[in-house]
């Protein structure tokens, strides 16, 4: 396990040079076929990295990552990666992204990392072994109302009925007295705000696994929970995303499943 270990937080490094190198400079950003849907140089060439160091680690593993498709083996292990997650604020000089790295066996997420470039956040987690922030054992906040929550949502590159649904969730979030609603343009640190006490919930209406697996696990190693919108587990698939402190997640439910 520590192999998987170091070979996750070196290939991070990697990334985070090349975001560095990157950011705050006039690179180009393409749409992708979804619009509002924007990749750089930098989404490619961390990836690029990324798995070239995992392929050289372990090369019979599976590789599920965002911008490549990968040669599938009959191996019970799969990398699941964002080498950018937070795109959009990348390629407009807001520094607010993140890299995300996942290892799955079968179908359980056994290890989660995602790092926050700008600020030197590295949260992460083992299964049944706790979840951190730069080392230090991380927990979710004791909110047990709406009144003290701050929650967390994102909005997926949809601007049709999706788009207009959530926005409906915010109205009633809101009209519960919430202290309020941030929206900070990734959903793997917006997890991990959950987990390490900065937000009491999120929800996204579709996140792919890569955006979740690393911040699921280390919601729920923190104390929290996530589930699906009904309040079902959340399996390794594009899939609506609610995590919370616990404490609240019942209440959230209850407005997001309702009309």
């Amino acid at each position: 396990m520590q192999e998987f270990i170091d070979t996750a937080v070196l290939a991070i490094k990697q990334a985070a040079k090349i975001h560095k190198k990157y950011f705050n400079t006039d690179i180009k950003a393409e749409m992708k076929k979804k619009t509002f849907d924007l990749v750089t140089v930098a989404d490619v060439e961390a990836e690029k990295a990324i798995t070239s160091l995992i392929k050289k680690k372990f090369p019979k593993h599976n590789i599920l990552a965002e911008e490549n498709k990968y040669k599938k083996t009959d191996s019970q292990y799969t990398w699941i990666i964002d080498p950018l997650d937070g795109t959009n604020n990348f390629s407009n000089k807001i520094p607010m992204f993140s890299v995300s790295i996942a290892l799955a066996k079968d179908k359980e997420v056994l290890l989660g990392f995602v790092y926050d470039v700008m600020r030197d956040e590295l949260f992460s987690a083992r299964k049944g072994k706790g979840a951190f922030l730069n080392g230090k054992k991380i927990k979710v906040n004791g909110v047990d109302g709406f009144r003290q929550a701050i929650l967390v949502t994102g909005f997926y590159y949809d601007r049709g009925q999706a788009m207009v649904e959530n926005i409906e969730k915010v109205k009633q979030f809101l009209q519960k007295k919430i202290i309020g609603i941030r929206r900070f343009g990734s959903a793997a640190l917006d997890l991990c705000y959950v987990a390490c006490g900065r937000a009491a919930g999120f929800w996204e209406f579709e996140l792919n696994v890569w955006d979740f697996a690393a911040g699921k696990l280390i919601v729920e190693e923190a104390g929290g929970k996530v589930s699906g919108r009904l309040g079902e587990p959340v399996l390794l698939k594009k899939s609506f995303i609610i995590a919370s402190n616990s404490k609240i997640h019942e209440q959230m439910l209850d407005v997001i499943s309702h009309a």
